[in-house]
């Protein structure tokens, strides 16, 4: 077996921005509330349509974003949804916890937020 120079690039904790996406943070967002539906859903053992049902829009649309086609969906809507499954959203603005990071956006457990 040769050894080769391979460069290792450590990621940023975001695909998104890693993959040059504008607006990564957001999307980084959205596909976490995303998660976080998915998470409920198979928790609670509902079926799609069941789910569909609960949230007002289709199986197939429930179906695409649980494989994680979320692009149409904006934050509100997201979170509008997480509400109809009887979740809690809480907004909080505050300095950003280390000056090199600067300001992000993200999802907190209730536990760590």
């Amino acid at each position: 077996m040769e050894s080769k120079d391979t460069a290792v690039e450590h990621d940023s904790g975001n695909v998104f921005a890693d993959l040059g996406f504008p607006d990564a943070d957001a999307h980084l967002v959205k596909a976490e509330l995303a998660g976080r539906i998915d998470d409920i859903v198979r928790q609670r053992g509902i079926t799609q349509t069941e789910a569909a049902r609960l949230l007002g829009l289709s199986q197939p649309d429930v179906s695409r974003l649980l494989r994680g086609d979320f692009r149409e969906y904006s934050l509100e809507r997201l979170m509008r949804l997480l509400t109809a499954l009887g979740r809690d959203i809480d907004i909080v603005v505050r300095q950003p916890r280390s000056a090199e990071g600067g300001a992000r956006l993200r999802v907190a457990d209730s536990e760590t937020a």
